[in-house]
């Protein structure tokens, strides 16, 4: 590749966000390059454990042209399945993807000119489009540095015959802790998993998956407008779910009451590991009971939507999950003398934006956007969490970043809010900033 080639817009990740971008510029006629530093969707073929099936149903598998059309809408894809998908529906529509083109730097080059310095060559461009999502460096508590027992993140965990033998310590109760948690108990190991803030959420409620009752009350398209808190509403924990084939009965959840069912034993928030010696923090009642109050006044708008539409009739009586009882916790364990040999942490990730050269970035590191249209003229992002509506992070969500990126791309304005977009038009929890 030459030195400074020239192209109109740069897209940076070939994941569904990058695509769906791709996609939309190739309907304009807008010449574009989509690069990664692996492959299509190289982070569910890398980062993701061997088990995991999407959170999401098949039929929230939506991107620009692209709506599902499968034999199966109710089930859940594997991360295998999904990058299948994602490799036909690049090649649907030729998207010019450079592959193995980790990008080192974006630096500006005169006015509204940008250089992408990239392994394979650089790139000069009037637009460039972030859409890397919203997985960057994992987040290492500071509990856990200099530790003694073996420390790995979410993104290193494949199966559980990885691990050393013994017990294993699961940091974090959202859908990856749950979920590795699930799994390496059920492979034998004894397993403590520490809770902090988590998002309780059964699979279906009423004989209907939890997310199509989000979509149907508004949930899913509720902006960033209508939160009064926007950065809690972004750090809002992934909900307690886990996605499997044939899912639709009460034994598809997967929570902390059924997991203490099955021999999983609850500590609460990690705080120090000192000496082989971790110590917990003795809030999990007031966690749990919080998570439980969230869920429940979730619950209660579907009721209530049910009886304001009439399907009464339609949806299966109420049945709510039943309440976690919580046995005593540990406020401390030697996890030589437990036998605990692997600490993993599924506690998050943070933005890591440092090849992004420009004045866009928040003291955090993520990028300081509106709409994905940043400070810097023609410079735009996709696919992070709750970017302006509440599924923004997910591959259902990102055809409508993309949209409103192209459209301001092409047009230098915003596209209109659709009715469902505009503040004030649904009746909802802008007044406590939580995203559910």
């Amino acid at each position: 590749m030459s030195e400074h080639g020239h192209v109109d817009t740069v897209v940076i990740g070939a994941g569904h966000a990058g695509l769906a971008m791709s996609r939309l510029l190739t309907d304009a006629g807008r010449d574009h390059v989509v690069l990664d530093r692996g492959r299509i969707g190289e982070r569910w073929r890398t980062e993701r454990w061997d088990s995991l099936h999407l959170l999401t149903p098949n039929w929230m598998t939506r991107l620009p042209g692209w709506p599902y059309a499968g034999p199966d809408p109710d089930g859940f894809r594997s991360a295998s399945e999904l990058v299948g998908t994602l490799e036909k529906y690049a090649a649907s529509f030729a998207a010019p993807v450079v592959e193995g083109a980790a990008v080192r730097s974006v630096r500006q080059a005169g006015l509204q000119q940008y250089d992408v310095a990239t392994d394979c060559g650089s790139f000069r461009t009037r637009h460039v489009v972030v859409a890397t999502g919203p997985h960057g460096t994992p987040n290492v508590p500071d509990a856990l540095r200099g530790g003694d027992v073996e420390v790995r993140t979410s993104n290193q965990y494949r199966n559980p015959d990885q691990l050393a033998a013994g017990g294993v310590l699961v940091v974090g109760a959202s859908s990856s802790g749950v979920q590795i948690a699930n799994e390496l108990s059920r492979a034998g190991r004894d397993v403590v998993l520490a809770v902090g803030r988590h998002t309780r959420m059964p699979r279906r409620y009423r004989g209907m998956d939890a997310f199509w009752w989000m979509e149907q009350t508004g949930r899913t398209a509720r902006t960033i407008d209508e939160v009064r808190d926007a950065a809690a509403a972004r750090a809002e924990p992934s909900l307690q779910l886990v996605g499997r084939t044939g899912a639709g009965t009460a034994a598809d959840d997967l929570d902390l009451a059924v997991l203490q069912a099955r021999g999983v034993r609850l500590a609460g928030r990690l705080e120090s590991l000192t000496g082989g010696t971790a110590t917990f923090s003795d809030d999990l009642p007031q966690v749990v009971a919080a998570a439980d109050r969230q869920m429940h006044r979730f619950l209660d708008v579907v009721d209530d939507h049910i009886d304001r539409v009439g399907l009464t009739a339609e949806v299966w009586p109420p049945a709510r999950p039943r309440r976690v009882d919580l046995t005593p916790t540990p406020r401390s364990l030697d996890l030589g003398a437990e036998g605990i040999r692997t600490v993993l942490l599924a506690t998050g990730f943070r933005p890591d934006h440092s090849w992004l050269h420009l004045p866009v970035l928040e003291p955090g590191g993520a990028i300081r956007q509106y709409r994905g249209v940043t400070a810097a003229p023609g410079v735009y992002v996709v696919g992070q969490r709750f970017q302006h509506r509440r599924d923004s992070g997910f591959i259902d969500g990102a055809r409508h970043d993309a949209r409103a990126v192209t459209t301001h791309l092409l047009t230098g304005s915003h596209p209109p809010l659709a009715r469902a977009e505009r503040p004030g038009d649904r009746r909802g929890s802008a007044e406590t900033g939580r995203a559910v």
